[in-house]
């Protein structure tokens, strides 16, 4: 089934981004993220919703059979299948998805929640959504606020506070499995270097709930009745 996604053009600009050398930087440190949060996960379906090829290697290297990526605005004719639908509405059955990834998915939503709620409609019972994105208490976040920042990929999208989003997990009945911060050092390509990399180590210790990059891995419960 194909519908529009949606897709605007910030989110095309944050896909250049990653491109970039700082860009790949930052999908260097969330592909490791992921691929950890995917390795003890199985089934038969995972639906990554945006950014095509950032998380190519993690996915392709997990337990679940089929990957399905949903696109921007078109199909990239990479090897698999695609499907194209709004994030808001998404061309997939009630309960038949084993795991669904959102790379900065909630960031650039217009209704972050409706995606959440149709995420939630189509996992299964017990079923894991990864949440990907820029905290907006980190030092990236406090970017946003210097002239000429937001209107610069990544700089763009709506960053969010992990609080906020494990409420709104919560309110979907999403239950928050695991949480990792990463990437503690500031918004430079020269930050990068190995004389920076005692911020990361640092960030992990001192202020753990400051790193730029947020995953979460939240599961979908059902309460079950027991008959008496």
């Amino acid at each position: 089934m194909t519908s529009n996604n949606g897709s605007t053009p910030a989110l095309s600009g944050l896909e250049e981004w990653f491109q970039s050398p700082l860009g790949l930087e930052v999908a260097a440190l969330e592909n490791a993220r992921v691929h950890a949060m995917l390795r003890d996960t199985f089934g038969y379906y995972l639906v990554q919703v945006g950014i095509p090829g950032l998380f190519r290697d993690a996915i392709a290297s997990s337990r679940i059979r089929h990957r399905i990526l949903m696109p921007g605005a078109e199909p990239t004719g990479e090897r698999g299948l695609e499907i194209l639908g709004a994030p808001t509405q998404l061309p997939l059955a009630s309960d038949s998805i084993d795991a669904v990834l959102l790379p900065h998915t909630l960031e650039f939503a217009s209704c972050p929640r409706e995606v959440l709620r149709e995420v939630e409609r189509v996992l299964i019972p017990e079923g894991r959504v990864l949440v990907v994105g820029f905290n907006a208490l980190s030092t990236w976040g406090m970017c946003r606020l210097a002239n000429g920042y937001q209107r610069r990929a990544p700089w763009c999208g709506r960053f969010l506070t992990v609080s906020r989003v494990e409420d709104w997990l919560s309110e979907q009945g999403l239950e928050v499995e695991l949480r990792e911060h990463v990437l503690y050092r500031p918004p430079l390509r020269r930050a990068f270097g190995s004389r920076f990399a005692l911020l990361d180590t640092l960030g992990n210790y001192l202020w753990p709930g400051l790193g730029a990059v947020y995953a979460i891995r939240a599961v979908k419960r059902v309460s079950t009745v027991t008959p008496l």
